[in-house]
This record gives structure tokens, sequence and C-alpha cells, in this order.
């Protein structure tokens, strides 16, 4: 199923930090939501998932934007390839590419094997 990403499934528990954003009111003891761009699903954070923002007039961020869809999930595709090995086992050989793939960072690319990219993605 590599190529379509849904939310939540994949990556669930590595703290990730997106923002800043802006607090819009409290909810409850330890609960904050957030000024979140539209296509977010969900604005309400615990206070363990937020950072204190030093403000700097001059740091400006631009939310990616990712195409999702009804099903909450969209497509990956491979960005560039970082990395080439073949892997030797008893009846025979497999050629293994390092994948980086959009919207990930250099950290979360992937082996994946050589002949089904080509497959997939019609490399010529």
């Amino acid at each position: 199923m590599r190529g379509v990403m849904r939310f939540g499934e994949k990556w669930k528990l590595s703290q990730k930090y997106i923002g800043p954003y802006e607090i819009l009111d409290r909810v409850g003891e330890v609960a904050y939501r957030l000024a979140l761009a539209l296509d977010m699903v969900h604005n309400v954070f615990h206070v363990s998932q937020l950072r204190k923002y030093l403000s700097d007039p001059t740091y400006v961020l631009e939310p990616k934007h990712i195409e999702i869809d009804e099903q909450l999930s969209y497509v990956e595709e491979p960005k560039e390839i970082l990395d080439r090995k073949v892997r030797k086992t008893r009846n025979g050989q497999t050629a293994l590419l390092k994948v980086l793939w959009s919207n990930h960072k250099v950290e979360e690319a992937t082996w994946e094997a050589e002949a089904a990219m080509r497959d997939k993605y019609e490399v010529s």
C-alpha cells in the first residue's frame, strides 16, 4: 500500500510539530483549540503536544498544502532517489532504492524494491 498515506496510520506516535499557530481558546484543563488551516481535520491539542513560541516578527511560516480526498488520504509520490544497493539472498539478488517521498524529510526515506518502483512509476 506504499503510495497512499492515511492520517493516523503510519508514524502515529512520532512527535511532529507544525506551526506556530495562534491559540484560540482553552478547552478543558489541558487542551487548547488552535487556529489551523481549514483543511486540517482536528484543531484541539493536548498541552504536551504544544511548544512555547518565542516571538520573532521576521519569521513567517507558510504551511504546506496537501491535497486530501474524502477518505482523508493523500497520494505519496517519489521525489528523489537517494541511494541504491543490491541485497544478496540464497536464491538471487534484489535491487533496492532508497526513496525520498513527497511531504517527508530525508530521515523518513524508505528502501523500496527497484522492480516494483519501475512497474508502478514507469521509470524510463
